[in-house]
């Protein structure tokens, strides 16, 4: 059951990231993945967020840990993709739009998961 529950958690993150980025980078213009950030940011910030309540706060039930943390988050995150739209404004010859996409995805992700671990000890 635990393997079902983690497919059918990965399947809504999936379907969240496609509606999130799209939502996203139908509003933005120009060649930065801002989408890809959104993703990456809110998706770090919530993974914080459950692991501070699930490990160090206890208000998380071990049972919804797996389908939370492994399948909605791991299907909701886009590491790889920031990967491949990183490659390819290099490619492209943006250096400087993925240096920023690199660097700035690092920073906010580091900012986001201090955020949410802070959150997630005081809930």
């Amino acid at each position: 059951m635990p393997l079902i529950l983690i497919g059918l958690g990965g399947f809504a993150g999936a379907i969240s990231r496609y509606l999130v980025d799209g939502f996203v980078t139908e509003r933005t213009a120009g060649g930065f993945p801002w989408g890809t950030l959104a993703v990456n940011a809110s998706g770090t910030f919530l993974l914080g967020l459950l692991f501070a309540m699930a490990t160090e706060r206890a208000i998380l039930p071990a049972e919804v840990r797996g389908p939370l943390m492994i399948g909605y988050l791991g299907a909701y995150t886009t590491f790889s993709t920031y990967m491949l739209e990183s490659w390819r404004l290099i490619e492209s010859g943006a250096w400087s739009l993925a240096l920023a996409n690199l660097g700035g995805s690092v920073a906010v992700g580091v900012v986001a998961v201090v955020a949410g671990l802070a959150i997630g000890r005081i809930i």
